[in-house]
């Protein structure tokens, strides 16, 4: 099973969550939509909204508001670029210009906050306690998220569980939320939807440090953005922490004012250290332990195509580094 047949899976669900996405960005407020578009056919792999059909169709999900659910998450995680862009006053996302490059940073925030809105209208429909007690809870966990990453911007001294916080919080929270959704979709059991809970979570974790690591290893036509961002933005993301505790005084030196300054200006010394240090394959190990612990949290499902995709999904997550 390659990576396209993930998406093969559930080719007629994706099709329809797509056609309903693009239903519910409506609205009487032209740019509202012009903007919300762009960021939606962006080329994102919708990977959250996968992992919510996959999950209730793994648990024999018979219904079609899981296609709901799958938008609902969609908007819920472009809403979060949007403001993300803004914070990070990024000028590229995915390969095209962002939104805030192009209109700027308050329709850029306004569009975000409608995209909020939308989800949580969409949300109320589903008519599901449990979820949107899991929904909000997640929402308001990634909004600390980001304000534990924007307090750490230029900081070299954030320690490896402090990232590790954070990243759950900012990344992982949405693709728990996702499969756990999925599962009370769908009433499962306590144990069924506990493991699918912890699936998401690892999953997240995984894909979030194999994205840290390609920032040091990517390139732009692939990634969507440049070699460096990171350290450009003062990020001390685990390549960084991990070099830093494991090199002599004078590059942990170099890195550490690499940090607090932001910029590129010492990105061929950085790379040189990051590589000679062990933290890629160091990170790279972080990433496929919790790979493995997302697998593993799938041996309470019942056997099926879609409990196959959700397994290959975790390999994805860390086959994109050569």
């Amino acid at each position: 099973m390659t990576a396209q047949r993930i998406y093969d899976t559930v080719a007629d669900d994706f099709n329809r969550v797509n056609d309903l996405i693009t239903t519910r960005l409506a609205s009487d407020v032209p740019l509202v939509e012009k903007i919300a578009q762009h960021i939606i056919d962006s080329g994102g792999k919708r990977l959250r909204p996968l992992v919510v059909m996959l999950s209730a169709r793994a648990l024999a999900y018979p219904g079609d508001e899981h296609l709901k659910l799958a938008a609902v998450i969609e908007f819920l995680h472009t809403a979060t670029l949007l403001h993300d862009d803004v914070v990070d006053t990024s000028d590229m996302r995915r390969g095209r210009s962002t939104a805030n490059a192009r209109w700027g940073n308050a329709p850029s925030v306004l569009v975000g906050d409608f995209l909020y809105a939308r989800a949580f209208e969409m949300m109320v429909e589903l008519k599901s306690l449990p979820i949107m007690e899991v929904l909000s809870h997640a929402t308001a966990v990634i909004a600390q998220g980001e304000v534990m990453q924007l307090m750490n911007v230029k900081n070299p001294d954030i320690s490896e569980a402090r990232y590790m916080e954070v990243i759950h919080n900012k990344t992982a929270m949405l693709f728990e939320a996702s499969a756990h959704t999925g599962a009370l979709l769908c009433n499962a059991p306590e144990p069924q939807a506990r493991a699918l809970k912890e699936y998401g979570q690892h999953l997240g974790m995984a894909f979030q440090l194999v994205d840290d690591v390609l920032d040091y290893r990517g390139d732009a036509e692939s990634m969507g953005k440049n070699v460096g961002d990171d350290l450009a933005e003062g990020k001390a993301t685990l390549p960084l922490i991990y070099a830093m505790a494991s090199s002599d005084e004078a590059p942990r030196k170099l890195i550490r004012q690499a940090i607090r300054k932001g910029g590129l200006d010492n990105l061929a010394e950085v790379l040189a250290i990051v590589e000679q240090s062990g933290a890629i394959d160091y990170t790279m190990a972080k990433a496929r332990e919790q790979a493995a612990r997302a697998h593993a949290s799938l041996n309470n499902l019942p056997d099926s195509e879609f409990k196959e995709a959700l397994a290959l999904l975790t390999e994805v997550a860390v086959a994109r580094v050569s």
